[in-house]
């Protein structure tokens, strides 16, 4: 029998891919909850539901049903029952919901009017803590009364400098809190409160009589974002107790079982965004120093490997070993994402590598007994699924295979890892990809495809964007420059208040050594990033006219304009030299790409959200008038109501078109003979 010719993945599959967005191994570790998202198209809405799979092995096997979104699904401690969130009665509001894993239908807990963030179990299984933000007041009035409702918005007063967030658009004036809720009642009971500062991410201490949340207490906490402090309150109520700890951004704290420790994630300084994320713990009476676990290890601790899907990797708590004896956590380094574990007592701290196969954990657990650990898992050639190790042999077992049936008819192309030398001989790493029925005699076009942030890495994860294109017939290479993290402080240092520096001579080494391969037509070479990418490309078109199209996509191009517009705002300036645009003019200046674009000659797509609060839609339009002004072939695509991160989680036509633009720029300039 002949075999089955495979096919080249399309935008449209973009519909049929499907997403573990959440997962949790069982108490007795034989079973796994994961939440499996699908997008229907005729609505373009995004729905999820929990799945089960054994950890034994077996096939998976749906466990709530309907179009909405449930999500984080929690265990209870006896493992008998899975809590959950779900906007099954009210689509844009979300509650808590238990269901019996027995079998029977689910209940709704709560019965409250705002956002939650995160819940968990107490110890004892009759309680959650949960982070709540309430929803205001005037809103909830305009919702009961009709006419207001239909009028809108009158006006809005803003006092608070952080004052919008990309995704969520304007904060309400109410601030996130920690709540309590009784499973059996779902009677809740608010512990904190405050006009000025937000509680976040609670834990409960093993005996359930304390929670641990972290918190900034500053007279203005957003003139001092990295002022975030640990605090511990009684579970049932009262005054909360500050830990005393170095300054520096903190997340995700985590009790140790034996209560003595709590362990947590911290940027040690104020707006030292460079440095490597440490691993920290502290006794958690408060009468000791806070240390850094990591700090002799230079890597940073993490879950940033970036692709183009929503959802993952989760970013885990540190996770303590029954006995509090070790901590597992996840490092993001030279393109991938593993777990480590580490003694938090001991002179060598006994450093160990649990998960390092080459690709991306997300999500991972242990089970009661610590001999199993699940774990979400997704790599260059396949968005992820969920798999099971056991400790003692090391054996590893996928259990789940959710785009099996796509991913089995789709020729993707071959990837090829490359390490090189940079432009000052130092060691960076990359990737290509070469085109479904490559041809090592043939002539390709290329894409430079660069990544976001900076302070972030491509890696072994799969990337839609990069087979679609290459399913076009283009040669797709990516490389992870100094600026970004995954390589060490000095290399994630390197670009500190001096963008468009060593970052564009990385990339054009990394473009010279693709360009020497025989395959490679030198003529028809195309760049495109976003975010950060977007600012290397705006860069790039005004340094250089060695590509002969370019792609800029949610941009950064005016460093001057970016202080304040940004939902970032001021902030940006604790990279710039610590001073704000007036008293820095010609800093700002010299590393924004619009003091060089008078030089561009290169024909160039602007790509922008009209919803993107992190780099405000004037930023791609200053770069698009300026081309325009100069006499460059340029067009600009706008997407309404799509926020920073359309190419990841936006409406699912709009990432379609978007690509399809994409192609179609690069076909009219890569696909046809230069200077034609």
């Amino acid at each position: 029998m002949a075999k089955r010719k495979r096919r080249h993945i399309t935008a449209e599959d973009l519909y049929r891919l499907k997403l573990i967005t959440a997962s949790e191994i069982s108490p007795d570790g034989r079973h796994v909850v994961f939440c499996l998202q699908r997008v229907d198209k005729a609505t373009e809405k995004k729905y999820s539901n929990l799945w089960v799979v054994p950890t034994r092995g077996g096939r998976a096997r749906q466990f709530t049903y309907g179009d909405q979104a449930d999500g984080q699904p929690k265990w209870s401690p006896d493992g008998r029952w899975i809590a959950f969130l779900s906007n099954r009665k009210d689509e844009k509001q979300s509650q808590i919901y238990v269901i019996p894993f027995a079998g029977g239908e689910a209940r709704q807990v709560t019965d409250l009017k705002g956002g939650f963030a995160s819940f968990e179990w107490s110890p004892d299984g009759r309680r959650f803590v949960c982070q709540f933000r309430k929803k205001d007041t005037d809103e909830i009035e305009r919702e009961k009364d009709e006419q207001k409702k239909n009028l809108g918005i009158v006006s809005r007063h803003i006092s608070r400098v952080f004052f919008k967030l990309d995704e969520a658009g304007f904060l309400p004036k109410e601030r996130w809190h920690i709540w309590t809720v009784g499973v059996a009642g779902g009677s809740a009971k608010q512990l904190t409160d405050s006009a000025v500062f937000d509680d976040v991410e609670p834990q409960w201490s093993p005996n359930g009589r304390q929670i641990v949340f972290c918190s900034n207490r500053a007279k203005d906490p957003d003139l001092d974002p990295d002022a975030v402090d640990l605090f511990v309150i009684p579970s049932k109520g009262g005054g909360a107790r500050k830990i005393k700890t170095k300054v520096g951004f903190k997340f995700i704290p985590a009790f140790s079982p034996d209560g003595k420790w709590i362990a947590y994630y911290a940027l040690e300084g104020r707006g030292e965004w460079w440095k490597n994320i440490g691993l920290w713990v502290v006794p958690a009476t408060g009468n000791g120093n806070a240390r850094n676990l990591t700090k002799k290890f230079d890597f940073n601790v993490n879950s940033w490997t970036i692709n183009d899907f929503p959802g993952s990797p989760a970013m885990m708590p540190p996770t303590w070993s029954e006995d509090s004896k070790r901590i597992y956590f996840q490092v993001s380094r030279h393109g991938n994402t593993v777990v480590y574990s580490i003694a938090p007592e001991g002179t060598q701290r006994s450093l160990e590598l649990v998960l390092g196969d080459t690709g991306v954990v997300g999500s991972f657990g242990l089970d009661n007994t610590e001999t199993k650990l699940a774990y979400f898992h997704a790599d260059m050639m396949t968005p992820g699924d969920i798999w099971i190790r056991d400790l003692g042999s090391g054996r590893t077992k996928r259990l789940t295979n959710v785009n099996a049936r796509i991913l089995n008819s789709l020729d993707l192309g071959q990837v090829e890892e490359v390490w090189f030398k940079g432009a000052a001989g130092n060691d960076l790493q990359g990737w290509i990809l070469k085109p479904p029925g490559f041809r090592k005699t043939g002539k390709y076009p290329s894409i430079l495809e660069i990544h976001g942030g900076p302070s972030v890495q491509y890696g072994n994860f799969f990337m839609h964007e990069f087979f679609y294109l290459a399913a076009k017939g283009y040669v797709i290479y990516f490389s992870n420059p100094r600026g970004g993290q995954g390589y060490g402080e000095k290399h994630s240092k390197a670009i500190w208040n001096n963008w468009g520096t060593v970052d564009y001579d990385d990339l054009m080494a990394w473009t010279d050594l693709v360009a020497r391969k025989r395959y490679i037509d030198k003529a028809r070479m195309g760049v495109t990033g976003g975010s950060y990418g977007g600012y290397m490309t705006n860069w790039i078109i005004g340094q250089t006219d060695r590509f002969a199209a370019a792609v800029t996509q949610r941009s950064v191009s005016n460093m001057i304009s970016m202080w304040g517009s940004s939902d970032f705002n001021w902030s940006f300036e604790q990279e710039l030299g610590r001073k704000p645009p007036w008293k820095n003019h010609e800093n700002y200046w010299r590393q924004s790409p619009m003091k060089h674009i008078g030089n561009a000659r290169t024909p160039t797509l602007v790509i922008h959200s009209e919803q993107d609060l992190r780099c405000a839609v004037e930023q791609g339009e200053q770069i698009f008038v300026a081309l325009k002004r100069l006499g460059v072939d340029t067009e600009m695509v706008r997407f309404p109501d799509e926020p920073h991160g359309l190419s990841r989680g936006g409406r699912t036509d709009r990432r379609v078109v978007r690509l399809k633009h994409i192609l179609r720029w690069f076909d009219r300039y890569l696909k046809r003979k230069r200077g034609k």
